[in-house]
């Protein structure tokens, strides 16, 4: 399986927790930045991708010309996903913009909602409110959107296990095919980082609890550490990240694997536009693990499913103690040939992670 993920880097205001590789008030870019994605999608080597993740950035914030022209690039040299996903943001996804992107082929639509609260979202920094949330629920739906994620936050500063959980139920309530539930992370250099912000771990874990708890018991499954999904939903283009299967990526910090090589394009955005237009290469990184190194990240990336990894013997070689000690240590389990993350692993998955990225600590 192989995947295939185009970053769309533009936002119309920097979130307060976000890291990621996208630019506020860069608009002005984006017609060059679609120029050169077209011309790096053209020396594509021609082949078969089973699943597309449009991703950003915010990439319903594009108008529909610029989207026609981001279809366009797509369908000339790619099409015939089995799964092909649009990242969105609930100000700017209009229902224009739903249809001409169903027209072209999209079957999965991914909204940042992060909280029903509107006083939270404006302390995240987002720019819409919860009543444009519904509206683009609505039109998702009259639409014929029949696979929809929705994403929420929590941890948030200043919120409440009450609140939060008000959150959910609003959400539960329509239903989606689809949840993620990510806990804040205070990354350095985001205005949280700067403003001092620190996350009540305790509080988190209850919320994270409760939710897992309660999207179990409305039929969920929760087949990744952060991802519920109705059965036969899940995230096949993330699926494919988790398993090891390989992926290109397009458009400036994207990151490809194949052939055994991690690539990652230059993040600035107009370094890449002008690498592109050069006719010069747009990555700026590449690795090929090997050995324990190899045999660890796919440790890491597999535990992230729920339902574990199958030990290999060369992994069992490099990190028979590492598990031996986890599973002491309750953070992993057995189950059959298996293993996997404990109930109290989920919440302390990093702890478990450290072990399996290099420098290696010997036990």
């Amino acid at each position: 399986m192989t995947g295939l993920y185009i970053h769309i880097p533009f936002c119309k205001q920097k979130c307060n927790y976000c890291d990621f590789a996208s630019f506020a008030g860069r608009e002005n870019f984006i017609d060059d930045y679609l120029a050169a994605l077209a011309q790096e999608t053209a020396a594509v080597r021609a082949q078969p991708f089973d699943t597309l993740y449009v991703g950003g950035g915010t990439p319903s914030l594009l108008s529909c010309a610029q989207l026609e022209k981001l279809c366009t690039l797509i369908r000339q040299k790619i099409s015939d996903f089995t799964e092909s996903t649009f990242e969105a943001n609930p100000e700017s996804l209009t229902r224009e913009k739903i249809e001409l992107l169903c027209a072209a082929g999209f079957n999965r639509f991914s909204v940042g909602l992060q909280s029903f609260n509107d006083d939270e979202l404006k302390r995240l920094g987002r720019v819409h409110t919860s009543l444009d949330f519904l509206r683009v629920w609505d039109n998702l739906r009259a639409c014929g959107v029949k696979n929809i994620n929705v994403d929420l936050i929590a941890g948030l500063p200043g919120q409440t296990l009450p609140k939060f959980l008000r959150s959910l139920e609003k959400l539960l309530a329509l239903a989606p095919e689809h949840i993620s539930v990510y806990g804040l992370q205070i990354e350095e250099g985001t205005p949280f980082f700067e403003q001092g912000i620190i996350c009540d771990q305790l509080l988190m874990r209850k919320m994270l609890e409760k939710t897992r708890a309660r999207l179990q018991a409305a039929g969920y499954h929760h087949y990744e550490i952060s991802n519920f999904a109705r059965p036969g939903f899940e995230s096949k283009h993330n699926l494919n990240y988790w398993q090891y299967g390989e992926y290109v990526g397009l458009g400036s910090a994207a990151a490809s694997f194949t052939n055994g090589v991690r690539r990652q394009n230059v993040p600035d955005l107009q370094a890449y536009i002008r690498r592109v237009r050069a006719r010069k290469s747009a990555v700026d990184f590449s690795e090929q693990l090997a050995g324990k190194a190899l045999e660890g990240e796919k440790l890491m990336v597999g535990l992230r499913q729920l339902d574990g990894v199958e030990i290999s013997p060369a992994q069992q070689n490099f990190f028979g103690a590492d598990l031996k000690k986890h599973i002491q240590d309750g953070l992993l389990v057995r189950d059959g040939k298996k293993v996997k993350l404990s109930e109290e692993g989920l919440f302390l998955a990093n702890e478990v992670f450290y072990s399996f990225v290099a420098p290696f600590e010997e036990i």
